[in-house]
């Protein structure tokens, strides 16, 4: 800073400055001096005459002036390690991204005479400061810096690259980049992005262009149908994150989503979003030794300017192939519940007292029974129900992610408790089940609508009608409008609304379900089967316990036999079947085969205790047939 700079700055002549500072300022009213001398001491100002016997020796000193530091610690810390080793100590200061204080300083750092400095100007007219560094013959180098000045730069246009690539990896094309207004890095990582999107032919446009503080963001990528996003920071990620999560949609099962990372982020290990790591502990330290092979005038080899860094994502647990490529998923729709299960010595009866000799306690209902079910099958399975938010719901959420069903369609509500099934069974496996309806009840058309874009990409949909009539008929709708198969489990209902058959594939009632919702002229299983199929529904599967169950189509009238297991507990077996039965349809087997499939499957459920803890997974299932009838397990025959 000269004294030219201090008399403009003040306002006055050089002379007046020059009386001042010398202390010759008899003349000079006291506000003057006030007001000269407050400059001159923020701004480090020291007269010729008290510089020019200052020693020109080393200090062994780096000056290290950020634009703002709370990004910037891992990159410190990188600059003290390469300093540390050439025996140099920093002196750090921090613009705050003030250009006032930023000058301030610079005119700190040339006081100081410093050996070197490492700045990152605040925008591009800090440039024009960088004399003061150079009449001190001072070397400095600039990071991160906007203007067009040679700066060492992190290479995040490499980074975007990389992100894109793993993207289209795993084969998505409809590809959006989430920016932050402003950002240098955002149009780094942008034009990677592009880049990327180029060398794998994929066109880029601008709508594929977002900022997470746009109110559209998340209309544009429902819109659009973006499967993909490349985020540029972190905090941007999560807040996608949380967004997506309030309209129930999932990362990565609804949209995939990678991102940079830095610093301040590595603590959070939930949600996991697969990220880059931004290297700023090494970009610190390679500028840091740069720097002092310029201080010490050390030969110079071509030095590259922008940083690479490593490249590699931390996880990929929020990244999945686009829905459209995976294979079919299930949706089911029902009852979710905690099972209170008692063995007894006889059925409770009207009048006699029931002793129980044994109890369990477990996650159950219609809609949790089928859609673990499906699960154990290897499908993508999501379920869709209420319940309350007390302690079983913990339990619920528990085992229903242990065992892989998607949770995004289920939601706890405070003033209702959890649904509750009172299961009694007795010697024979024979069972009655007492119901509280609890949060199933407040499932409504509502819930189904707002949840609808977990139907898409659905090869089947299971309802269960534990919920209400105008619920089902929602679901089946918009089953039907997805292209889904719809199977109908009609339990805890007297009749079925006309306007729900058009919209049934499968109707699988138990021999009394199917006595109770046909006409009483209807005495046999083959004719309620015809009254069903009159009604509109393709195909009826009429299920009867030991003695297996009975097929009706437009092609077909046929019984088959049960599978050969000891009952122990009937109580989900037909969850066990409707389960098995949608999963291999779904992989192309065809219907009489997947019904003998299914009807092992209910074998094995009710041989063994419970519900879901007797569920058959398909490699236990898949190595039982293949002894006893392994042509079965071949879909491509009838």
């Amino acid at each position: 800073m000269t004294i030219k700079e201090i008399a403009a700055l003040a306002g006055v002549s050089i002379s007046t400055v020059s009386k001042i500072v010398n202390g010759k300022d008899q003349s000079i009213n006291p506000e003057t001096r006030s007001k000269v001398l407050k400059i001159v001491k923020e701004y480090n100002y020291t007269p010729y005459g008290m510089v020019k016997n200052i020693s020109n020796g080393r200090k062994f000193i780096i000056g290290v002036l950020f634009r703002t530091m709370p990004r910037t610690n891992s990159m410190l810390s990188g600059i003290s390690e390469a300093a540390t080793e050439n025996n140099y100590s920093i002196l750090l200061l921090d613009s705050c991204n003030s250009p006032d204080l930023e000058l301030k300083h610079i005119n700190t750092l040339c006081q100081k005479h410093v050996d070197g400095v490492i700045w990152e100007p605040i925008d591009e007219n800090s440039q024009k400061l960088g004399h003061y560094l150079t009449d001190q013959n001072i070397p400095f180098s600039y990071i991160m810096s906007r203007g067009n000045v040679p700066s060492y730069i992190i290479d995040y246009e490499k980074m975007g690259y990389h992100l894109t690539q793993k993207l289209i990896d795993y084969k998505h094309t409809k590809i959006a980049c989430l920016m932050k207004q402003g950002s240098q890095r955002s149009q780094m990582v942008l034009e990677g992005f592009k880049r990327c999107l180029f060398d794998n032919q994929i066109p880029y446009n601008s709508n594929m262009q977002m900022y997470i503080s746009s109110p559209d963001c998340l209309s544009k990528i429902q819109g659009y149908k973006f499967s993909g996003v490349v985020s540029t920071h972190f905090a941007s990620s999560l807040i996608l994150y949380e967004q997506m999560d309030k309209l129930h949609y999932s990362i990565p099962a609804d949209l995939s989503l990678v991102s940079l990372k830095d610093d301040s982020r590595e603590s959070i290990s939930f949600p996991h979003i697969s990220s880059i790591k931004i290297p700023y502990r090494e970009f610190g330290y390679y500028v840091g030794k740069s720097l002092i092979r310029k201080c010490e005038k050390m030969p110079e080899s071509e030095e590259q300017m922008t940083f690479i860094g490593d490249c590699s994502l931390d996880t990929e647990d929020s990244l999945y192939v686009p829905s459209f490529l995976r294979a079919k998923k299930i949706v089911v729709v029902g009852s979710i519940n905690t099972d209170l299960t008692f063995n007894v010595d006889h059925l409770p009866q009207v009048g006699k007292a029931t002793r129980i000799l044994n109890s369990t306690f477990t996650l159950g209902g219609k809609g949790a029974n089928q859609a673990v079910g499906s699960a154990k099958f290897g499908r993508e399975v999501s379920l869709i129900g209420e319940i309350g938010n007390d302690i079983d719901s913990n339990l619920i959420f528990d085992i229903l992610e242990k065992e892989h069903v998607i949770t995004q369609g289920i939601r706890r509500n405070e003033n209702i408790p959890t649904g509750k099934a009172y299961i009694y069974i007795e010697e024979s496996g024979e069972s009655a089940i007492t119901l509280l309806t609890g949060a199933n009840r407040i499932l409504s058309p509502e819930c189904i609508q707002k949840r609808q874009h977990l139907f898409k990409n659905a090869g089947c949909c299971l309802i269960s009608t534990e919920i209400a009539n105008e619920t089902t008929l929602e679901a089946a709708k918009t089953a039907k409008h997805y292209g889904a198969m719809t199977f109908l489990k009609p339990t805890v209902i007297k009749s079925v609304p006309e306007n729900l058959y058009r919209y049934i594939d499968f109707l699988i009632p138990n021999q009394r379900e199917a006595a109770l919702l046909s006409p009483p002229s209807c005495d046999t299983i083959e004719e309620q089967a015809d009254y069903f199929f009159r009604q509109g529904i393709p195909n009826i599967i009429i299920t009867l316990g030991s003695r297996g169950c009975y097929l009706k189509t437009g092609d077909t009238s046929e019984f088959f036999p049960a599978a050969a297991f000891t009952p122990v507990d009937t109580t989900g077996g037909a969850d066990a079947f409707i389960s098995c039965l949608a999963s291999y349809l779904t992989d192309g087997y065809s219907l009489k085969k997947a019904i003998r499939i299914a009807m092992y499957a209910a074998g094995f459920c009710i041989s063994r205790q419970g519900v879901v803890p007797a569920l058959v997974d398909r490699t236990t299932l898949e190595s039982h047939i293949k002894r006893l009838d392994p042509e079965l397990l071949m879909p491509s025959e009838n």
